[in-house]
C-alpha cells in the first residue's frame, strides 16, 4: 500500500491552490505522508507536510529548465517514496528516470503543446515547431509513467492519443468553505485574481474602468516587469486598486465585497476549452462573471435559462466588457439572481469535494 508521496513542483508556489491546497492537503486528509519538494519553502508545517526548499536558478528561464530537473531529482530520491508526484513539464525527463524508484504521476495542470503556441518569449515563427517537439518529447515520457492527472477532459484526450492508459481528470474546482457568501456589504467595484498577463486580458479590463467611478480590484502578479510598467502607466490605472499577490483570506475579501468577477482570456487555443479556476470561484462567492465568449465557457456559466451566471464578451472588445460592467452594476436584481445560479452550480457540481474522491481512487489504484 502506498503510504509516502513525494510532491515535487520547480516552480510553483508553495501554497499553490491546487497543488497544496487541494492535492496535498487531501492526501494528507486521507493518510499519507507528504514530502513537497518546491523552490520556497522549508520544514514541517502544521499539517504534517514535510517541505523540502530547492535551490531552482530563476534567473533565465533557460536556465531554470536546463538545471532545475537534476536539483528537484536529487531531493525526491533522498525522500525515500513510494510515489512521485509531479507538477511541471519541465521535470518530465526525470519523471521518467523516477520509475525506478517507485510509482510516478505526472499531474498536467495544462494542454502545454497548445499552450507553447502563445509563448511570446518564443518568436513565432518558430511555434508550431516548438509545440510539436515538445509534443514528441511528452510523448515519450508519459508513456513510461504510473499515472497522467490532467485537469481537463481535452487534455487527457492528448494522453490518450499518446496511448496512455491510467489517466484521471482531476479539475481544479474550488473549495465552497474558503468563500464567504453574500457575506459583506458590495462595493462599486468589479475583480480580477489571478496571473496578470497580457492574453489574460489586462489591459481590456483596465481600459473598461477607465473614466467611470467604478473600481477594479486586482490581484496577481504581473508575469513581466514590462507589462507592469505599461498597465500602472494606463489613464484607467486610476480606478484600480492593486493588491499584488495575495492569500486565500484576502482573496475570499475582495470577492465577497465585489458585485461581479472578470475572466475575459483572449482566444488562445490553450484558453478556449479551459477550465478556469477563477470562473468557478466567483461562482462560489456568490458573484456574476463577465467572461469569454468562448462556446465551451457559455456551456458552464449559461447551462439554461436557470444557471445563467454572468455575461459573455468579445474578450478584445473594450466597450463590450464596459456595458456588460456597468449592466450588472445597474442591475442589482441581476446581481442577486446570477449570484445565487453560481453557488447553486457552485455546490451542485463545480467544487473540489468530487475531484478530490478521484484524486484517491486513483492513488489507490498504485
Amino acid at each position: 500500500m502506498v503510504k509516502h508521496v513525494c510532491v515535487m513542483t520547480s516552480v510553483h508556489p508553495a501554497d499553490d491552490s491546487r497543488i497544496y491546497e487541494k492535492e496535498i492537503k487531501s492526501l494528507v486528509s486521507a493518510g499519507y505522508r507528504v514530502s513537497f519538494v518546491n523552490p520556497f519553502k522549508d520544514g514541517v508545517d502544521e499539517f504534517g507536510v514535510e517541505n523540502i526548499k530547492v535551490d531552482i536558478p530563476f534567473g533565465s528561464r533557460l536556465e531554470r529548465i536546463r538545471k532545475a530537473p537534476k536539483i528537484v531529482f536529487d531531493a525526491a530520491i533522498k525522500t525515500g517514496a513510494d510515489v512521485f508526484h509531479f507538477h511541471d513539464p519541465e521535470l518530465l525527463k526525470i519523471g521518467s528516470r523516477l520509475t525506478k524508484y517507485g510509482k510516478v504521476i505526472f499531474d498536467s495542470h495544462e494542454d502545454t503543446a497548445l499552450q507553447t503556441m502563445s509563448k511570446h518569449w518564443i518568436p513565432k515563427p518558430f511555434r508550431v515547431i516548438a509545440a510539436k517537439l515538445y509534443a514528441k518529447h511528452e510523448k515519450k515520457h508519459a508513456l513510461k509513467l504510473s499515472a497522467i492527472i490532467t485537469a481537463t477532459e481535452n487534455i487527457r484526450e492528448s494522453f490518450e492519443k499518446y496511448g496512455c492508459k491510467n489517466i484521471a481528470v482531476v479539475k481544479n474546482y474550488p473549495i465552497l468553505k474558503e468563500f464567504k457568501v453574500f457575506d459583506a456589504d458590495k462595493k462599486k467595484q468589479v475583480c480580477y485574481v489571478g496571473g496578470i498577463t497580457k492574453i489574460r486580458g489586462i489591459q481590456e479590463m483596465v481600459d473598461a474602468v477607465e473614466g467611470t467611478d467604478i473600481r477594479l480590484a486586482l490581484a496577481g502578479s504581473f508575469d513581466s516587469l514590462e507589462l507592469e510598467s505599461t498597465v500602472k502607466a494606463s489613464k484607467g490605472f486610476e480606478n484600480v486598486d492593486y493588491y499584488g499577490k495575495v492569500g486565500r483570506e484576502k482573496v475570499a475579501e475582495i470577492l465577497s465585497e465585489s458585485i461581479a468577477g472578470l475572466v475575459v482570456l483572449y482566444p488562445e487555443p490553450n484558453y478556449i476549452n479551459s477550465l478556469p479556476i477563477k470562473m468557478f470561484e466567483y461562482m462560489a462567492a456568490g458573484i456574476p462573471i463577465v467572461f469569454s465568449d468562448f462556446d465551451f465557457w457559455k456551456k458552464l456559466a449559461m447551462k439554461d435559462e436557470d444557471s445563467v451566471c454572468g455575461i459573455p464578451v468579445d474578450a478584445k472588445n473594450v466597450e463590450q466588457i464596459k456595458e456588460a460592467i456597468n449592466y450588472i452594476i445597474n442591475h442589482p436584481e441581476k446581481v442577486e439572481e446570477w449570484g445565487r445560479n453560481g453557488v447553486r452550480l457552485a455546490n451542485e457540481v463545480y467544487n473540489w469535494k468530487a475531484e478530490e474522491t478521484k484524486l484517491l481512487e486513483l492513488y489507490k489504484s498504485l
